[in-house]
């Protein structure tokens, strides 16, 4: 069982697939995989995108770093709006980020981070790595860095990693453990250079599982062989 895990989910987690905003359905699904890993005294930081909300990669008229800053913005969004659905269930949560201030949000702290985690809070980041050019899931590898969390748990729609797209190429194999140097060279999509590399450099082995099949998440940080685990070399 591990005991401090870094989760990183797409914003549509919140919206269902291919939405936007918030899908009451999806949240109560979202909180019926969280709550049992939160009573097994798990500590559970959580980064999670925006695609609910805005994709910077949309919007073409604007520069990329604008464009990337209002995908900042939207997960602050969102991670205001998971902090209080986390509250909502009776699961104590703070909400950090530091490209904005507002009554209900954390300032990006470490000491008040770590005693949240170790008091059983769960930690919800907002803002990416506060720098355009850069994705959440390199977001999710930084603050699992910072936090020192014993694994990355990617949750997708797919049950872990192939070598081929398994939505267009029926002859796809699902690979089980690989690590991080082969993920690149081989271009693996499931997360991003930047990503890989920091896992890599600092030892910090990602998970990537279906996250929408009901127990997966509880099964991984149990130590189950669940979707596709990917270590450093």
């Amino acid at each position: 069982m591990y005991k401090r895990v870094l989760l990183k989910l797409s914003g549509e987690v919140l919206s269902g697939e291919g939405g936007r905003g918030f899908d009451e359905a999806s949240v109560d699904y979202l909180l019926e995989e969280i709550l049992p890993v939160i009573r097994t005294g798990t500590q559970l930081a959580i980064v999670i995108g925006a695609g609910n909300i805005v994709r910077g990669r949309e919007l073409r008229n604007l520069r990329n770093s604008r464009a990337d800053e209002l995908g900042m913005l939207g997960t602050v969004m969102n991670a205001v709006y998971l902090k209080e659905v986390l509250s909502g269930a009776g699961v104590k949560a703070v909400a950090v980020s530091s490209i904005v201030k507002l009554p209900s949000l954390d300032d990006h702290k470490y000491d008040r981070i770590e005693k949240s985690l170790e008091s059983g809070e769960v930690v919800v980041f907002g803002g990416g790595t506060y720098l355009p050019f850069f994705t959440t899931d390199t977001a999710a590898a930084v603050r699992a860095v910072e936090i020192g969390s014993d694994v990355i748990i990617k949750g997708t729609k797919v049950d872990g990693v192939y070598d081929k797209d398994p939505k267009k190429n029926d002859d796809a194999a699902k690979i089980d453990r690989i690590t991080f140097a082969s993920a690149i060279e081989n271009n693996i999509e499931v997360m991003d250079r930047e990503a890989f590399s920091i896992c890599q450099r600092y030892a910090v082995p990602v998970i990537v599982i279906d996250f929408f099949k009901k127990g997966n998440l509880l099964n991984a940080i149990m130590g189950e062989k669940i979707g596709t685990l990917v270590i450093p070399d």
